[in-house]
């Protein structure tokens, strides 16, 4: 039995007149009369009564339609969720993130993507930047949102964001009543940093810069998030170097100030297999490029 057999018999079921079906179907009448019948012999059973006045469904034939209508249904659906899953508008993606990128610019990429790919399941997972390669490189994430470096031949990487980093202290701290800081001014201050398996690029290039100006900076303590880092500032543990996002982490004890030439950005990259075969993930790709072009404008 093929599907133009369904087809057929619909027609004639419907219009229950060989000659209105065949103009319907765009066919001439004897063929489509011969199709009936061979499809009738494939099932063995009756499903029209045909009469010289007349052509009426079998008891058997109510049923074989009403069943024909949902099978056809059913594979228009198919049809309908192959093609939309090929656009990349349905299916499934799993992205893996450092914490640091809800504070940046995972919401509003994760917000558009939803609106514009509502049938799309999105699996959000946290996992650190180190972990971020071996999860891809296995095929348990589709896309990584983390910190540089990572070089690898089976992966495409890319920047998507670079924020300032900025100072922040205890309000009551002596350089936060300086109308201006410079990196010299770090030299003898308790410093707490991101860890560096949380963050390589940040950690070694604060490090550097403190160097350059003469120093090596007295690290007290590590920590893997930020949240944690301000925690410890305002515990009076130290200072700190954190992204300007840091910000919106409000605190009544910290303040953030600026420091004079300095040049240290955070930055976060995606990540994702070259040979992906999962069409969904381009959608997301650009969509966080888009995101990325109207945050940088503004």
């Amino acid at each position: 039995m093929e599907l133009r057999h369904l087809q057929y018999f619909i027609a004639v079921a419907e219009e229950l007149h060989f000659g209105k079906a065949a103009l319907r179907l765009n066919m001439t009448q004897p063929p489509l009369s011969q199709q009936i019948k061979q499809l009738e012999k494939e099932l063995g059973v009756t499903l029209l009564k045909r009469t010289k006045r007349i052509v009426q469904l079998t008891a058997a034939g109510e049923i074989f339609l009403k069943q024909c209508r949902m099978a056809l249904n059913q594979i228009d659906q198919a049809i309908e969720m192959a093609q939309r899953t090929a656009r990349g508008e349905h299916g499934h993606l799993v992205i893996g993130f450092v914490g640091s990128a809800t504070y940046e610019f995972l919401p509003p990429i994760i917000r558009e993507y939803r609106k514009m790919f509502p049938s799309v399941k999105i699996e959000l997972q946290e996992i650190s930047s180190h972990r971020q390669e071996e999860e891809l490189l296995k095929g348990n994430i589709d896309i990584g949102i983390l910190h540089p470096p990572l070089v690898h031949p089976e992966l495409h990487t890319e920047t998507t964001k670079s924020s300032p980093c900025i100072l922040a202290l205890p309000k009551q701290h002596p350089l936060a009543l300086k109308t201006s800081i410079s990196v010299k001014d770090l030299a003898n201050e308790p410093i707490i940093t991101l860890a560096k398996e949380a963050w390589p690029t940040l950690y070694t290039d604060f490090i550097k810069l403190c160097e350059e100006a003469g120093f090596v900076p007295n690290i007290v303590q590590e920590a893997t998030e930020y949240q944690m880092v301000i925690g410890l500032v305002t515990a009076g543990i130290g200072i700190t170097i954190v992204p300007s996002s840091a910000r919106r982490l409000f605190n009544l004890d910290v303040t953030y100030r600026s420091v004079n030439d300095f040049q240290l950005k955070a930055e976060w990259i995606i990540a994702y297999r070259k040979d992906s075969q999962n069409p969904v993930l381009r959608q997301f790709v650009d969509i966080s490029k888009a995101v990325k072009e109207v945050s940088g404008s503004m």
